[in-house]
Parts: structure tokens; C-alpha cells; sequence
């Protein structure tokens, strides 16, 4: 039952290609409400195939926010995100309305339900290029025992073997002095939030995958990638590294063949949805799993109905 001093929020969650989208339009249909994606993907004008973005058609069934807010060179970071989703999230209460928050970046979505307080650092490229040189060096591991001077904390909850997110806390760290952690500490929480996990075997997973990066290329996805760097955004980019934007650069500077990018980005895939069960565990007691099967949505709605009275 909810705590009536806090506004309710619907968290929809789980692995790329679980089926989040439609199962959250339909909910929002069917109980008066508006979606804010939380998925870091989605920001960014012209990435709309890569990203399996919300069709035009889907977006006019229920209102959707933060999704094309933002360039691909407008690169957002969890405090823009944080800052951004709560701001939505109270317009749509605002109207008497109920917010899904809906997405499978668990960083952003754990910031929005947990309150953190993340430091509002702005990106340093420089700093940034530094210290991947220096990664190139003493190599990633060296660069995550570095990190694990200036912050145990920090350090303890990025995988070694994730460069960027090691590169970005120290960049944080360097940049404004303080611990990278801090963002894991917790402001008061305005919302009282319920969190709904979708989830599908992983063989069935898989091959849901496969069969959206097939649609992916049949939809031009090798047009939309050359479209972006024909309108002059570099290659380099932190967002056209993006899984499938990264791949189909390479094969468009004759780097890699089609056959190989295709590889590629499904091995890519695979390894996203691991890592995102870092962040959604099935033994989560704070999320209610459902299979994805005929009726889920039905079953869903029962739960939040019930949630709310």
C-alpha cells in the first residue's frame, strides 16, 4: 500500500528486448498514464533504429518522456538524467496522472527510486582523454587500482574490467574533489515506488535479440549510422559507441565486414543483458517478477491496482 505523503511511481525493468515497451504503453493506457524511459539510449535525435526507440505510432498512444531531448554530441549524464526525470515525473503528477518510469539502464533508474545524490560534475573530455591514456599504460585493472586508492567505495562497485565507468569516476573525482560514491548516498525520497521486473528463459531472450537486430538492419540501420556522419558527428563520439552504432562505423570505414559487425553487436547484446542482471537480481525482494507470457499485462495491472488502494 502506498505512503499517501508520496507521490506513486511505477518502475517497469529488465533485459534489453524483454518486451518493456509495449507491456508499459499498455499499462499506461489502461490506468491514466505517461511514460519516462530511463533508458540512456533513447535521449539522442537521429538514433532511432539502433536504439529500438518508441515508434512515432507508440508514442501518440501514450505520452513519453525523454526520449529525442538531447543531440548525439549533447552527451547527458546521470545528474542531467536525475534532474530531468523528476522534473517529468512531477508535470505528470501535476495532471493527476501516473508515472512509469520504464528503461534497462539500471544506474538511472536506481538514481530516481533511491534518491541518490549524484555530483552534478560536467563532462571534462580532456581529463577524460588523459586518463584512458594512461589506462593504455598501466592497463584498465591498473587504472581500477588507482580508483581504489582515491575510493574503496567507488571501486568496489565497478567492475574492473569496465574502463569507462572506472575513466569517469576518476574524472569525477578529479574534477570536483569529492568521492565518486557520494552519489550512492540518499537525499529524502519524494516517491513511493513500486518496481515490476519482466523477464523471458535467456534462450528465448537470445533469439528475441537476434530476430531485433535482423529488423535492425531491415530497417536501414546501416543508412541511419552513415546518415549521422554524413551530418558531421565524429565517429568518436561517447554516444555513437552505443552497441550497433560502434559496429556499423567500423564496417562503414572498412574495418570489419557486414558479416562481422552483425557478430559483433549480437555478442555485444549478450554481454549487456549479463551486466544488467547486476543491476535487476530475481531475488531482489523490492521487485515483483513476472514471466512474459499471454495475460502478463493483465496480471501487472492487478498488482499496481491492488498497490494503489
Amino acid at each position: 500500500m502506498p505512503d499517501k505523503s508520496k507521490l506513486p511511481l511505477v518502475v517497469i525493468l529488465g533485459p534489453t528486448a524483454v518486451g518493456k515497451t509495449e507491456i508499459a504503453i499498455q499499462l499506461a493506457e489502461r490506468m491514466e498514464g505517461e511514460i519516462v524511459s530511463a533508458d540512456s539510449r533513447l535521449f539522442y535525435r537521429g538514433m532511432d533504429i539502433g536504439t529500438a526507440k518508441p515508434t512515432p505510432a507508440q508514442r501518440q498512444r501514450v505520452p513519453h518522456h525523454l526520449i529525442d531531448v538531447a543531440e548525439p554530441d549533447q552527451t547527458w549524464n546521470l545528474a542531467i538524467f536525475q534532474q530531468q526525470a523528476r522534473q517529468a515525473i512531477k508535470s505528470i503528477h501535476s495532471r493527476q496522472r501516473l508515472p512509469f518510469l520504464v528503461g534497462g539502464t539500471g544506474q538511472y533508474i536506481h538514481a530516481i527510486i533511491e534518491a541518490w545524490e549524484v555530483p552534478p560534475a560536467k563532462p571534462n573530455h580532456d581529463m577524460r582523454q588523459a586518463l584512458e591514456r594512461w589506462a593504455a599504460i598501466i592497463t584498465p585493472a591498473g587504472l581500477h587500482r588507482r580508483l581504489a586508492i582515491l575510493d574503496s567505495e567507488a571501486a568496489a562497485r565497478i567492475n574492473p574490467r569496465n574502463m569507462r565507468r572506472t575513466v569517469r569516476a576518476l574524472e569525477v573525482i578529479l574534477s570536483t574533489g569529492q568521492r565518486f560514491s557520494v552519489q550512492r548516498q540518499r537525499l529524502p525520497n519524494p516517491y513511493h515506488a513500486i518496481t515490476l521486473g519482466l523477464m523471458r528463459p535467456r534462450p528465448e531472450l537470445y533469439a528475441r535479440i537476434d530476430e531485433r537486430i535482423q529488423t535492425m538492419l531491415d530497417s536501414s540501420l546501416v543508412e541511419e549510422v552513415r546518415a549521422l556522419l554524413e551530418r558531421g558527428y565524429s565517429p568518436d563520439l561517447p554516444t555513437l559507441s552505443a552497441i550497433g552504432y560502434h559496429e556499423m562505423i567500423s564496417y562503414l570505414q572498412g574495418r570489419t565486414t557486414l558479416e562481422e559487425a552483425i557478430a559483433q553487436i549480437k555478442r555485444r547484446t549478450r554481454l549487456f543483458v549479463r551486466r544488467q542482471a547486476n543491476w535487476f537480481k530475481l531475488h531482489d525482494p523490492n521487485i515483483h517478477w513476472f514471466d512474459v507470457t499471454a495475460g502478463v499485462v493483465d496480471e501487472m495491472e492487478s498488482v499496481i491496482r491492488a498497490w494503489m488502494d
